[in-house]
């Protein structure tokens, strides 16, 4: 019943989803304290204006509308025009050298615009890995992973088993994407948490 509902909202088109998902921010924020608190922690840390801080409630509910869109969108509907590049030569360049290529994309914006953008332009000529953490819920891992299960894309676990799947892509001169702002569990990583471990004698 729900998976129907939203694949009935993901057909909306995407400036009256847009809409839709910007009242659900604001009702998002307005019913759970937890996260106007932590809305605004965030906000005074980046130095947001008051007019910043109610925009970006907005906003986070536009991009929750247009992850829906992206994710149910039928695997042979392109983003086309939508995309603009800058420095897609760079791209090309490192492709043509069998170079691996890591894309680094955090949590700012419609970062699942850039996964499926880069696969409509190069998955042809590399596959893209992309490293995330699944939601905790089953209905978003549900959307999740039939969203980004399309040719030329593949995703590991943000766990030190997805890093080892993204080093040996890199060594074949694969692309992958990850979000350098991502939290592992503890331990579970190469970075801080997984080097502060105490070595064994």
């Amino acid at each position: 019943m729900m998976m129907s509902l939203l694949r009935w909202l993901a057909r909306w088109p995407l400036p009256r989803l847009q809409a839709l998902g910007a009242g659900l921010g604001w009702l998002t924020w307005a019913l759970s304290p937890s996260y106007r608190r932590r809305l605004g922690q965030n906000a005074v840390l980046a130095g947001l204006s008051p007019a910043q801080r109610r925009a970006s409630v907005a906003e986070a509910g536009r991009m929750a509308a247009e992850a829906l869109w992206l994710w149910l969108m039928p695997a042979e509907q392109r983003l086309g025009s939508r995309v603009r590049w800058q420095g897609a030569e760079w791209v090309d360049q490192a492709l043509g050298a069998r170079q691996g290529l890591v894309f680094l994309t955090p949590h700012l914006g419609s970062f699942e615009v850039s996964a499926r953008a880069v696969v409509e332009r190069w998955g042809h000529l590399r596959p893209l890995t992309v490293m995330y953490r699944p939601a905790r819920s089953a209905l978003l891992r549900e959307l999740e992973e039939g969203a980004r299960a399309r040719p030329g894309l593949a995703t590991v676990p943000a766990a030190l088993s997805g890093v080892r799947h993204m080093l040996r892509a890199l060594r074949k001169g694969e692309m992958v994407g990850l979000l350098p702002d991502q939290v592992p569990p503890r331990g579970k990583a190469c970075g801080p948490h997984f080097l502060d471990r105490t070595p064994t004698p």
